[in-house]
């Protein structure tokens, strides 16, 4: 495995150990034994490799209550606000965006650094 792969393969499975650990808490307070499905919302600019993150799911949930339970990821695209404008649009990669309407640079990013749990089934 080469070393850039390698640094991202562990960023996302510590990400997964924490979801899962969420996901298995939950599974516990409600008495489920083997949960079917979990959504992801992962941002665009949230520094998460999906493909990475489904690699890490299928090690980390092995012989668990989630183990053969079904991933799936809702990407979250970027959305930045101009404060002069007020126009809503969607941003590229990076921290400053223009806007383009009026061209004014800005940095309220409104969406695209989401990492979330949003939903677990169970049973």
């Amino acid at each position: 495995m080469a070393p850039k792969f390698r640094s991202v393969v562990m960023h996302e499975v510590g990400i997964m150990e924490s979801a899962i650990a969420a996901v298995l808490e939950q599974a516990r307070k409600h008495g489920a034994r083997q949960v079917h499905r979990i959504v992801l919302r992962v941002g665009s600019l949230s520094g998460v490799e999906p493909e990475a993150l489904r690699f890490a799911f299928d090690i980390v949930a092995k012989d668990t209550p989630a183990d053969g339970a079904v991933l799936v990821i809702d990407t979250v695209p970027a959305r930045a606000r101009c404060p002069d404008c007020d126009l809503e649009f969607e941003a590229a990669a990076g921290f400053v965006f223009s806007c383009p309407r009026c061209t004014r640079l800005c940095s309220d990013l409104r969406q695209g650094r989401e990492l979330e749990l949003s939903q677990i089934e169970m049973s």
